[in-house]
């Protein structure tokens, strides 16, 4: 079960980058602004990730400041989902980040 859920851990961070990245390819603007709202969403997600949230990250975040990292980040993707119109998906991807982030802290992955 442990294995398991670091697999899910892994597919939740990347649901969340492809949620922001999609919602910034995917407005309704002018191509090129289309784009760059999609690589800037990308950049932002994969500079914070990388400094604040892996496991050699820079900047390592304990406690309070990590669970409020986690969820600006993972919150980012929820909110890309459901600025997209993805009400239900939304909702699951929530629902799988808060148990699997439970599950982690149970298990100190």
């Amino acid at each position: 079960m442990k294995a398991l859920n670091l697999g899910v851990l892994f597919a939740v961070e990347l649901v969340a980058l492809g949620a922001v990245g999609a919602y910034g390819f995917t407005r309704d603007v002018p191509t090129a602004a289309a784009w760059l709202l999609g690589l800037a969403g990308l950049a932002v997600m994969i500079t914070t990730w990388s400094l604040f949230g892996s496991p050699r990250a820079r900047y390592k975040t304990h406690g309070a400041t990590r669970v409020a990292f986690e969820v600006l980040w993972f919150g980012a993707g929820v909110a890309a989902l459901a600025l997209s119109g993805a009400y239900v998906w939304a909702a699951v991807f929530a629902a799988v980040c808060a148990v699997s982030k439970a599950l982690a802290v149970t298990w100190n992955q």
